[in-house]
């Protein structure tokens, strides 16, 4: 690892929270409902951390359909129940948040509702009191910077002091275009980009030791 960081950033849905694969079902049975049939592991692979927008376009082009005006609206309340009844927190999120010795928030392409939903049903609100920032507040989505620029200026803490950890390659991209130290999060994204320059944790555990006693108390 670099050197020791002096905040953490974490992305939400599939570093924080098991959520990707439940919202990539729900966008799949819903676009299936309007004519735009796809494979959910490849809507995972292709379309993981862009925009909702973006992925609006990429399903369109994929499929030759043009979807109607309620497919987010749909898609957004339908997650939203999903996420109430299944999601879950990423083993081993929780511990390794309670034991950082450096300040740390969550900075997501989500809007705020879903962040704050994700986190109040997995038990992990309360630890990101007034450390949550949303894409949709910032205007910048990534692979911009812009989103983990605003959350170093909110923390006080440099670009180069700080660490990311994300799930998605936009993710990694934005937080390597923001000149921060970045850690790539998961199965996927580490079987993805295998050459990435970045380390990479498959899971909390990986992570712990990755960052070691200087940021993780023991």
């Amino acid at each position: 690892m670099p050197p020791t960081p002096d905040a953490v950033i974490f992305d939400c849905d599939g570093t924080l929270v098991d959520s990707e694969r439940i919202g990539m079902d729900v966008m799949a049975e819903v676009a299936a409902e309007r004519g735009a049939r796809f494979d959910v592991d490849f809507g995972l692979r292709e379309w993981r951390g862009l925009k909702m927008a973006e992925c609006v376009t990429l399903i369109e082009a994929h499929c030759g359909v043009v979807l109607p005006a309620d497919f987010v609206p749909e898609f957004r309340l339908r997650s939203a129940a999903a996420f109430r009844s299944r999601l879950e927190a990423i083993d081993g999120a929780r511990e390794l948040l309670t034991s950082l010795t450096v300040p740390f928030c969550v900075a997501s392409s989500g809007p705020r509702e879903k962040i704050e939903l994700s986190l109040t049903v997995t038990g992990l609100l309360p630890l990101f009191s007034g450390r949550i920032f949303s894409a949709y507040e910032v205007g910048h989505w990534k692979p911009h910077p812009g989103l983990f620029l605003h959350a170093a200026a909110s923390l006080g803490v440099a670009p180069h002091a700080c660490l990311v950890i994300e799930d998605s390659t936009p993710g990694v991209d934005a937080g390597l275009a923001a000149g921060m130290q970045v850690v790539a999060f998961g199965d996927l994204l580490a079987d993805a980009v295998p050459r990435a320059p970045v380390p990479h944790a498959r899971t909390y555990g990986d992570l712990r030791h990755l960052l070691g006693p200087a940021v993780v108390a023991p």
